[in-house]
């Protein structure tokens, strides 16, 4: 990989923005930001745009046409990574809904395989499921949804040490704790999510190692006055993360904004779109579990009205959070960016444009749509 000079661009590290400063990637890594350029550089003229971090989505279902349960393959994730990145997300988990066994078998193998070929854009599979609760399954099939056994156990414990990130959505009903302590000591992220537990046993199992929520708010115990729920133990504990549908279907925006300024750190919310094979498509519809999901007006939902997934892309999202909740731009940046690298411990190589992070980075128009998107310091074609 040649050296590049990205000019001409006002730079947002994931901090603060530089002026009069160029973008120097080196060996599909930010090498610095700084007014010397290098004389062996290929500049790249960014003819007056805004340089950002990356997007890093958590919660990928499927796109452009693809479910990943439909197309638990790498040639199915590869179909995914490219239609999101139109749309500036740079890595991503492509994330099986609750499936049988063989499919969820299927979305392991096809998840090494993308890893072992370093495809651009990977970053690691979410196992939504299938040990959640089937008194808050959502769009997952009840029929599907089942306890943690020992060879579900082995399995995502050889995946993580095998072929490298690893998230999964459990229910606390569905899991014990002693069970969550082997997952984290061997390094799966544990997300709590579809659940209907008490807030006291979700701090416990936060205690276990479980370091993430997920789609605050949906498909979880609410915060009430006497039982905070999963919702109050989030935005209470310091150390968890949450991700966030930000499509104003999901979460009423006056419900978001009370979220975002009651959490503490160092544990954030997060942005994720949860989105299903429509992005980046005309499609009306598709099919989960044999089940029919209908598109209109934004959302995507069951027969019966009940959301199932999110027909949303992650600019869409951060442009939400900006425009419709006020927060300032680069605010609404770093929660599509470095907010879900450090819920994922990854924010030492990647969620910012500071030097050693990997070089994934999008153009911004001064109107806030999307001129190019570079991965791994390759612009996408």
């Amino acid at each position: 990989m040649s050296i590049k000079a990205i000019t001409g661009g006002r730079i947002f590290d994931g901090d603060v923005w530089h002026d009069g400063k160029s973008l120097i990637v080196d060996g599909g890594k930010i090498a610095a930001v700084t007014s010397e350029i290098p004389a062996s550089a290929e500049r790249v003229d960014a003819d007056g745009a805004l340089i950002i971090p990356g997007f890093i989505d958590l919660q990928v279902n499927g796109g452009g046409g693809a479910m990943f349960n439909d197309q638990p393959t790498p040639d199915g994730i590869k179909r995914i990574i490219r239609a999101h990145a139109k749309f500036g997300t740079t890595k991503l988990l492509p994330t099986l809904i609750t499936d049988n066994r063989e499919i969820t078998a299927e979305a392991r193998k096809a998840g090494r395989e993308a890893a072992a070929r370093n495809m651009p854009g990977f970053l690691g599979i979410h196992l939504e499921g299938p040990h959640l609760s089937v008194s808050r399954k959502g769009a997952h099939d009840p029929k599907l949804i089942r306890p943690m056994e020992t060879a579900d156990l082995d399995a995502l414990r050889a995946y993580r040490k095998e072929a490298g990130l690893l998230l999964t959505t459990l229910a606390p009903e569905s899991v014990s704790l002693d069970q969550v302590r082997a997952l984290a000591a061997t390094g799966v992220t544990v997300s709590l999510g579809h659940t209907d537990t008490t807030c006291a046993n979700a701090l416990d199992y936060f205690a276990a190692g479980a370091r993430m929520v997920t789609h605050l708010f949906n498909a979880m115990s609410p915060l009430s006055h006497r039982e905070p729920g999963l919702v109050g133990a989030a935005l209470h504990s310091q150390s968890a993360f949450a991700g966030m549908i930000a499509d104003g279907f999901h979460i009423d925006p006056v419900s978001m904004g009370v979220a975002l300024r009651a959490k503490s750190g160092p544990g954030k919310i997060f942005i994720v779109t949860d989105a299903m094979s429509t992005i980046g498509t005309d499609e009306t519809g598709l099919m989960l579990n044999g089940r029919q999901v209908f598109r209109e007006g934004g959302r995507l939902t069951l027969a019966d009205g009940t959301l199932a997934g999110a027909d949303i892309d992650m600019l869409s999202s951060v442009l939400f959070v900006h425009r419709a909740l006020g927060y300032p731009l680069e605010e609404a940046i770093r929660m599509a960016s470095l907010y879900p690298a450090e819920a994922m411990g990854l924010a030492d190589t990647h969620g910012s444009l500071r030097p050693g992070r990997v070089a994934d980075f999008i153009l911004l128009e001064p109107s806030l749509s999307i001129r190019s998107v570079f991965i791994d310091g390759e612009e996408l074609g």
